[in-house]
């Protein structure tokens, strides 16, 4: 008997016993997509996802692939075109995606694949190399404003939350948005090593992606992204220094194409059990994340709201 018919023979068995299609899934291993390098944002989510998955028993195993690139649009293409039906297929996704797919129009639709769960809410932090010769966002915005191309933006892919924050940086203090020289990197661990190398002016990310290298003052902070500060980050927000920017990078999980109603109640069942776990409380506070949970189609229809006021940001910055 083939493996697979095997794992399938077990699923029914389970069922047929009494057991919840939950139960029965946990049963199997998980297998999560990240649509990034490792090392970034999508990747600490993944892994911490499957590991809250397995502490709380949902999931017996789960295995990770890494497929960077596009703002996450070649891991979404893979995952739309290898997993349909998958119950057991898993995807990262966020606010990243939705700007990638806005600017880069790749050839598959999130909407083909099946909105499981918002997981998390981070806002941006904008910092400088140790070594900068700037001091604060005051003296970076008169540069910006002298000579737009000088400033070198690095951070996420582009139609990332940190290009648009740039973009409307840009906007908010009368510069030309299609003027700034943003550098997109297809991962944290990248734009993480461009900033400690001194090869970007400025570099944005989540929070967590440079807080040891703040901590340890590698990296200067300018300004976070939030409308009101982070409890427990001493760092100012945009809006206090006077620019009226405010964006937050979200993150959630999608399962497969083409997935029956009970086979997407059943992960988000899987789901949102794990989230109670201690393993994910502990994750939450280590990386400085705001719980956002949201399941099912709520989830969905909140996508589609922020696709459409996303995008609508970045017409008005000029990045579409």
């Amino acid at each position: 008997m083939r493996r697979s018919e095997f794992l399938q023979s077990l699923l029914g068995l389970a069922l047929a016993s009494g057991l919840s299609q939950q139960s029965a899934l946990a049963a199997n291993n998980l297998k999560m997509l990240v649509p990034a390098n490792p090392g970034g944002g999508w990747d600490t989510t993944g892994r911490a996802l499957g590991k809250a998955l397995q502490d709380s028993g949902a999931a017996a195993a789960v295995s990770y692939d890494n497929k960077g690139g596009a703002a996450g649009a070649i891991g979404l293409a893979q995952f739309v075109n290898a997993s349909k039906g998958d119950p057991h297929a898993l995807m990262v996704m966020g606010a990243v995606m939705l700007g990638g797919i806005i600017t880069g129009k790749p050839p598959v639709s999130l909407s083909q694949a099946t909105p499981l769960a918002r997981l998390t809410t981070e806002y941006n932090v904008f910092v400088l190399p140790a070594n900068s010769p700037f001091n604060s966002m005051k003296e970076l915005v008169a540069q910006l404003q002298k000579d737009p191309g000088s400033i070198k933006w690095g951070g996420g892919s582009r139609g990332s939350t940190e290009h648009i924050a740039a973009a409307m940086i840009a906007r908010a203090v009368g510069v030309d948005p299609s003027r700034i020289n943003y550098v997109a990197f297809r991962g944290g661990g990248e734009a993480t090593a461009a900033v400690l190398g001194g090869n970007v002016t400025v570099g944005g990310s989540g929070y967590s992606e440079f807080a040891e290298y703040i901590k340890t003052g590698k990296m200067r902070p300018l300004a976070v992204t939030s409308g009101s500060r982070i409890k427990g980050i001493d760092v100012p927000t945009l809006k206090e220094q006077g620019i009226p920017v405010e964006i937050g990078n979200w993150r959630g999980v999608y399962g497969a194409p083409g997935l029956s109603p009970a086979q997407r109640q059943a992960l988000i069942d899987l789901i949102v059990s794990a989230t109670k776990h201690r393993s994910w409380q502990e994750s939450l506070e280590k990386n400085g994340w705001t719980p956002a949970l949201m399941t099912g189609d709520a989830f969905g229809n909140f996508v589609d709201e922020e696709f459409a006021s996303l995008r609508a940001t970045m017409v008005k910055s000029g990045m579409v």
